[in-house]
């Protein structure tokens, strides 16, 4: 993760900190070395920004990765329905995909 990025992300969310671009983009660069903060910013975008598709497999995932399996239940299905609601399928078949591997409901491998 490059320092200098982030900082310039976090100036960009200073003057304008309702930009889900902007959170979205620092949670993902939190992702690998800080992902209880990722996780405070998906937050964010999950409870202020319901509507951007993205946030919801990189949550569900960390979720699960953190061992919250009922959030990443939860945020797996809520992002399915926003995502089929807004007309984004490839958002959908992605969530349905990997919500599917994380229920153990994969069965393309058998």
């Amino acid at each position: 993760m490059s320092q200098n990025r982030l900082e310039q992300l976090f100036k960009f969310y200073e003057e304008d900190p309702n930009d889900p671009f902007t959170i979205y983009a620092i949670a993902t660069e939190l992702r690998n070395s800080e992902p209880q903060k990722a996780m405070a910013y998906y937050e964010k975008l999950l409870s202020e920004h319901e509507r951007y598709v993205g946030t919801y497999y990189h949550a569900a995932s960390l979720y699960a990765e953190l061992g919250q399996t009922n959030e990443a239940e939860q945020t797996y299905k809520k992002g399915m329905l926003i995502s089929r609601q807004e007309g984004n399928m490839h958002a959908f078949a992605e969530l349905q995909q990997a919500y599917n591997k994380f229920a153990g409901l994969d069965y393309e491998d058998e």
